[in-house]
C-alpha cells in the first residue's frame, strides 16, 4: 500500500472501497488490525506528542479524514486521492457487517449515545449485529475497575470490529494501553462520530462538510470547545507544512 509521511506521520493512500476491504480480509483471515485516521489536529498532536506519533506510525492504515491534510500534502507534492470522515461512512460499515455476519462493539461518547448511534446503525441495516456498547465516561487508567469491567465485556462479547470514540487523543491512548489484551479483530477509532449518528450534535450542512468547510461548521456549532483547535491550529499546521516544504527545497 503506497504510503507518504507528512509531518513525520505515515499516512496511507487509501480509498474507502480499500479500507473496508482491508477490514473484511484481516477479519475473515483471523487478523487483527488498527485503522485509524488522521486531520490537522491530530497532525498537530503528533508534532508535540511523541507516544501519539508512534502510534499512529505502527496503526495498520491510517487514513486521510480531513481536507487540511489532503491539501498540506498537495503543498509538498503528494496527491492523497480521497478523504473521508466516520460520520459520513460508517453506515457503509455496518451494511458490510451485515453482509457478512461481522459483529461490532462501540465505546465511547457520554452514557446513551453509543447506544443510541447503535440504533441508528441497526435502522439502517437490518440484520446488523452490534454485541455491545458502553460509554468513554470511565476511569480508563490501566489496571482501574473501571477500565477492567470494560475491558472484560468487551472480551466476553468478542466482536470483530471494536469501534472506539473517545476523540483525540484520549482513543489512540486507550487503545496503545490495552489493545493487547483486547480480543476483537479491527480497532476503528472514530472521534465524534457517535455524537452526530445519534443526532446529539448536529453537523454543518453537506455543501460545507463536502468543500472543506467542516472545521468552520464545527467552529460555528461549538465554538467554546472548538475555537483553539480551529483558529490557533489551523495556521499552525500551514506554517509546519510550508516549513517542511521549504526545508525540503533547501536541502534537496
Amino acid at each position: 500500500m503506497e504510503t507518504i509521511s507528512l509531518l513525520g506521520v505515515t499516512i496511507h493512500l487509501v480509498s474507502l472501497d480499500r479500507l473496508l476491504a482491508i477490514a473484511a480480509e484481516r477479519i475473515q483471515a483471523r487478523e487483527r488490525a488498527i485503522l485509524t485516521y488522521v486531520n490537522v489536529h491530530g497532525m498537530n498532536l503528533a508534532v508535540h506528542l511523541p507516544w501519539f506519533r508512534d502510534f499512529l506510525n505502527q496503526s495498520d492504515v491510517v487514513f486521510c479524514d480531513g481536507f487540511g491534510v489532503k491539501w498540506g500534502a498537495r503543498l509538498l507534492g503528494h496527491r492523497i486521492p480521497e478523504r473521508f470522515t466516520p460520520p459520513d461512512w460508517l453506515g457503509r460499515l455496518a451494511e458490510l457487517a451485515a453482509h457478512q455476519s461481522f459483529t461490532l462493539f462501540l465505546v465511547g461518547s457520554r452514557p446513551g449515545v453509543a447506544a443510541k448511534a447503535a440504533v441508528h446503525l441497526q435502522d439502517q441495516c437490518p440484520g446488523l449485529r452490534v454485541v455491545g456498547t458502553h460509554h468513554g465516561y470511565f476511569d480508563r487508567t490501566p489496571g482501574s475497575p473501571d477500565n477492567e469491567a470494560v475491558i472484560e465485556a468487551i472480551n466476553a462479547a468478542h466482536p470483530d470490529i471494536l469501534i472506539v470514540g473517545f476523540g483525540m487523543p484520549r482513543q489512540e491512548r486507550w487503545l496503545m494501553e490495552n489493545w493487547e489484551r483486547i480480543d476483537a479483530r479491527i480497532a476503528l477509532t472514530v472521534g465524534a462520530a457517535f455524537d452526530y449518528l445519534s443526532g446529539e450534535v448536529r453537523r454543518g450542512p453537506r455543501w460545507m462538510t463536502d468543500h472543506g468547510l467542516e472545521w468552520l461548521a464545527r467552529l460555528l456549532i461549538e465554538p467554546r470547545r472548538l475555537w483553539q483547535r480551529y483558529l490557533v491550529g489551523n495556521p499552525l499546521f500551514l506554517y509546519r507544512v510550508l516549513k517542511q516544504r521549504w526545508e525540503r527545497r533547501r536541502d534537496a
